[in-house]
């Protein structure tokens, strides 16, 4: 322990020394741009040395209504200095009303908060498992959970187990057994996968990490009925697509789906705090009793009201018809590029994928110089997903920007 006079406030610092400190005292589990970023507004993002950029991360759709969106930080302030936690252990003026009020939007009967969306997913689970045992009937500890390849759902160990990279794998065994792995969008493997122990198919409506992947039309559907047909439980992860992100409040009502279980999270609180959800109805969910899931900080009062404002704000500034019009502007624009590595520009809403036939890397650097702000996904993938409050001369600087990169000389 150092003594007092050691410790001091570091002010000031240059770039540099920002990334020096990180590296040397943080664990080595990202590799970031070296940027830093001391503020942020809307869709735009500002680094310590004054430059400027259009932000198409959205800390992977966190930020869906934008950075610092005033409403959110009058709620958030509000709430902080009358109540931030009292844990489960006891009822507040909060939890109840964000219950009422995620609800009524999903269609849902129940609602079991968490913080992530691991936790979320682990929840998930946990939840079908049970309900495997105590309702469907399976025999103790058969249960399985068919996934898809590229699937991405986080990062705990259960979650890795059935994870398709083997990177996210190594070293970390002995894994979780209990699922299966299928084609993203393959219904005739889905059909051919389901067995008496299957309990439910857990997938994201459109793939963020596996590269924005669009299932074929109808899969969704089709996978629905099969769950239905089955008596298995349809688990839908939304936690990134969620939140108006494609253009729908839900990535699953482009196909009329109805799922058993919704997860939900990163969006749901416009960033302000980490906020996470599993809904059912009440035939599900109620196999869960006191003791047999919880968490200390889920349905924490503060989180709950800046959740509660991000829900209405997303509604009361139209802000899921805004990401599907501005959405779709993008996606006929970006399909007018011409460069011979571009090989499919894809996406719903505002969650967009350029693929290209080489590394995406060296497109995004030259992005950045150009001040925009994006990431690549899959190696050869340019994820585009900026807040839902761009608006169309945002969206053009956007394209622009693009253009020249894939334009040029």
């Amino acid at each position: 322990m150092k003594d007092k006079e050691e410790i001091r406030v570091l002010k000031n610092l240059t770039a540099q020394e920002y990334i020096n400190l990180e590296d040397e005292f943080g664990a080595q589990t990202y590799s970031p741009l070296d940027l830093i970023i001391e503020r942020a507004e809307g869709v735009w993002l500002y680094d310590i040395e004054g430059n400027k950029y259009l932000d198409c991360i959205s800390a992977f759709s966190s930020v869906n209504l934008g950075h610092c969106h005033p409403k959110l930080l009058e709620v958030f302030k509000k709430q902080a200095a009358e109540m931030t936690q009292v844990s489960r252990a006891l009822r507040n003026t909060q939890l109840p009303l964000f219950f009422k009020e995620i609800t009524a939007i999903t269609g849902k009967e129940k609602i079991l908060p968490m913080n992530t969306g691991a936790e979320g997913v682990e929840t998930a689970v946990k939840l079908a498992r049970k309900w495997a045992y105590t309702v469907k009937g399976i025999e103790k500890d058969r249960a399985e959970i068919i996934v898809c390849e590229k699937n991405f759902h986080g990062r705990t160990t259960t979650v890795i187990s059935f994870s398709s990279n083997q990177a996210y794998k190594e070293n970390f065994g002995p894994l979780t057994p209990g699922f299966k792995i299928i084609p993203f969008g393959d219904t005739d493997a889905l059909k051919n996968a389901i067995t008496p122990d299957t309990c439910a198919f857990l997938a994201e409506p459109i793939q963020g990490e596996g590269g924005v992947q669009v299932p074929p039309e109808g899969f969704l559907k089709q996978a629905e009925n099969l769950c239905r047909q089955n008596n298995v439980l349809l688990i839908l992860d939304e936690i990134q697509t969620g939140w108006g992100r494609t253009g729908k409040m839900f990535a699953y009502q482009h196909e009329d789906v109805n799922p058993d279980i919704l997860i939900v999270g990163k969006s749901l609180s416009g960033g302000f705090y980490p906020v996470s959800a599993v809904l059912a109805d009440r035939e599900i969910m109620d196999v869960f009793k006191p003791g047999d899931h919880g968490s200390t900080f889920g349905g924490n009062p503060l989180g709950c009201a800046v959740s509660i404002k991000a829900m209405q704000v997303l509604l009361e500034e139209n802000l899921v018809q805004n990401a599907s019009e501005q959405g779709s502007y993008l996606i006929e624009k970006l399909k007018t590029l011409k460069n011979p590595h571009i090989k499919e520009v894809r996406g719903k809403g505002l969650f967009i994928a350029i693929e290209l036939d080489e590394p995406a890397r060296p497109y995004c650097d030259r992005l950045l110089e150009k001040g925009v702000i994006c990431k690549e996904t899959q190696n050869s993938v340019i994820r585009l997903a900026p807040a839902l409050v761009i608006t169309g001369e945002q969206i053009d600087f956007l394209f622009d920007s693009l253009k020249s990169i894939f334009e040029e000389d």
